[in-house]
This record gives structure tokens, sequence and C-alpha cells, in this order.
């Protein structure tokens, strides 16, 4: 097989995601030494327009930290420097990735215990306060948006909340930073984890974290953080505009080039703005497609990506064949999450496809993609 036969496919999946053409040829900007001078003129706007897009002020107290890896390696990051051995952590999930933060917790054999909600339903904060009243955890994750259900939580009640019972509250906003506020300053989670192959429209490669103040103190306590996973180890560098390991340079200079773009070209508010304009659209075509129904709880439907529930004789497989319907169409289709559409076809429920609406995928594009998803649906 050759490179030519690789598809050029149109990502309508929730990550990774579309990459616009200018990002695409910063890949070919110069080579840097991670040590040197040139890295602080790529990561130093990089860490400045973070902190604009999170919506913080210019003397925030929130340090920003940039990863090898993942958002998985900032959330497990969270996990093992701020989890100490005596404590117990609360890990909160409305769905699958809420499931791998506890996961995340119990690998790393730490204390945890988990409230899990209904798929498809956003966090209940009064069954939230039973448990933590019964529980008194130490530290709390959530999930700002679930990425297997299209569901979005309001991460600023529940932060108060968890403060309220005297546990750091630690946020998992993987899918949705970049395309809708991150509500950081409102919310003042102790941890708010992120990465670059969602709504930042990158390619992934690099977690993204922003520490608050009471993280290091906390820290300090805590035993076995390892070394790359040590949020310590990784402020002292991040102080310098670097990174604790050496970096993917060649997604730092995309990077750098599309968060330049985000705040100074198109700018943040007009980001989130076409966000909701293409949720609306996803939403308005749901509606008009007989037997299809939206599967996220009303008032916490995603900005970045929306779930469908199908007629219920729709099957998982009818919707892998539907992805190579697609396929053919020059798309990559999301056929859902995997393991939910096994839990769902079990309980004799409805299968769930997603459409991802996130980055730098515009109204246009999306409105093309519809009427072809439409047409597939119709055997056309």
């Amino acid at each position: 097989m050759h490179h030519s036969d690789f598809a050029p496919l149109k990502l309508f999946i929730t990550g990774p995601t579309y990459i616009r053409e200018e990002v695409k040829q910063a890949a070919l900007l110069p080579e840097f030494g991670h040590r040197d001078a040139e890295n602080n003129k790529r990561f130093a706007p990089i860490i400045a327009n973070l902190k604009t897009l999170a919506g913080l002020p210019a003397d925030t107290d929130y340090q920003v930290v940039i990863y090898n890896g993942s958002g998985s390696t900032a959330m497990e990051s969270s996990i093992r420097s701020l989890v100490a051995a005596d404590d117990v952590v609360l890990n909160v999930s409305v769905g699958a990735f809420g499931d791998l933060y506890h996961k995340m917790a119990v690998v790393n054999g730490k204390k945890a215990e988990q409230l899990r909600f209904e798929p498809g339903r956003a966090m209940d904060l009064a069954v939230l306060e039973q448990r933590l009243r019964k529980t008194s955890p130490q530290v709390v994750t959530i999930t700002h948006n679930e990425t297997s259900t299209g569901v979005t939580n309001d991460t600023v009640a529940a932060c108060a909340l968890i403060r309220a019972h005297g546990a750091l509250p630690l946020v998992d906003g993987v899918s949705i930073f970049g395309g809708a506020p991150s509500e950081i300053n409102e919310a003042r989670p102790t941890m708010y984890c992120t990465a670059t192959q969602k709504s930042l429209g990158l390619p992934a490669g690099f977690g993204i974290a922003f520490i608050g103040p009471d993280a290091f103190a906390k820290a300090e306590k805590v035993e076995f953080r390892g070394h790359s996973s040590d949020i310590l180890g990784q402020l002292g560098r991040a102080s310098k505009a670097q990174t604790l390991t050496t970096p993917n340079g060649t997604l730092a200079n995309q990077m750098f080039v599309q968060l330049d773009h985000i705040v100074h070209r198109e700018g943040v508010q007009n980001r989130f703005n076409r966000h909701i304009r293409m949720r609306d659209m996803v939403h308005a075509w749901v509606d008009a497609q007989d037997g299809f129904e939206l599967f996220a709880q009303s008032g916490h439907r995603s900005p970045t990506l929306t779930a469908v529930r199908c007629p219920l004789g729709m099957s998982p497989k009818d919707l892998k064949a539907l992805k190579e319907t697609m396929r053919s169409k020059g798309y990559l289709f999301d056929p859902g999450y995997g393991k939910l559409n096994d839990s769902l076809a079990a309980e004799g429920k409805a299968a769930v496809f997603r459409i991802g609406h996130m980055g730098d995928i515009t109204p246009e594009m999306l409105e093309t993609y519809l009427y072809d998803l439409q047409n597939a649906l119709l055997g056309r």
C-alpha cells in the first residue's frame, strides 16, 4: 500500500476533527529546540492565547501546563498528583469518559467511589449532594462535556457544591474547550483538563491543563506523583513557557498558528457563536427526520457534538453500514460510541449515532453533510 491510498475524508466524528489547510501547512514551519529561545516564540503566545480562549483575566492565578500525550494524560496527572493515599475520590459519571476518570483512579490505586447517571442525562445536583454528604470525599471528578452522549453539565454549580463540601473539583473539558466557554474563572476547579484534537481543530498530541492555586499545596502532600504526571514538575517548566518533556515541535507550530487565528482573526465569541449555530442546525435536522430523536437531556445538549437516537428497528450493524455508505460520499460518519450502543441493545433500546460539529467545521460544510446524510438514510 502507498500513501496515495489514504482517503481524504471529511471528518464529522467527535475527534480527531477536521483540520484547516493553513494549520496543515503550519506543519512545515521550522523545527526548533525546546530549551532554546525559539521555543518561547511558540509557547509563550500559545499559553497566552489559551488563557484568552479560557476567558481568564490577564492577572489570573491559574497556570497552563501542556503535556505530551492527550486529554487522558492530563486527567491521569490530576489523579496522580491531587489524590493522596488516604483520600477518597468520588468520580461522577454521565457516560463513558466519566467512567474513564473512575478507571484512572482505580488503576492508580486510589480509594475511588463512583456516582453514575443514566446515559443521556446530566448530573442531578441534588443526588450529587446526597452522595457528597454520605461519602465525604476529598476530591471529586466531573465531566464538562460527555463525548459519548452529547451531554453538557453545569460545572459552575457543580464545582460550587463540591467546594461547599470541602472537596477539590477536577474537570474533564476535553471535547468542549475551544468551542464554548470553559467557565474556568467562574467555576474555579482545582484542575481543568482538555486536549488539542477536538474543538481546537488541531491534531492529537498535547493534553492541556489549567491548574488552580489550591493544587500546589495539595500536590506537595501527595506521594508517588510520577514524573510526567507530576504537576509540580510540570509547573516548573510551564513557568518558563516550556514543556517538561520534549514536545512535538510540529504540533507546537500548528498550535501557534491555530490559536493566533482563533483569538486574533476569527474571534473567540464568534467561534462560540458558530458552534451554537451548528448545534441548532443539527437539532433542526433531527427534528425533521421521522423516528429520530435527540439523545441528550433538554437544557444540557452539547454545542460541539450531538447524539441522535435512531428508530428502534435501526441496529448498530445498520449504523456501521451507514458509515461505509457515507465513506463512499467522502465522509467519516460516527456510528456512535460502541460500548454505549452495546448496552442499549442489551436493554432493548434504540442505538445512538453522533455528529461532531466542532473545531473548524463551518455551517456550510455541516449543511452539505446533513443533506448527504439524509440521502444516505433514504437509500439514495
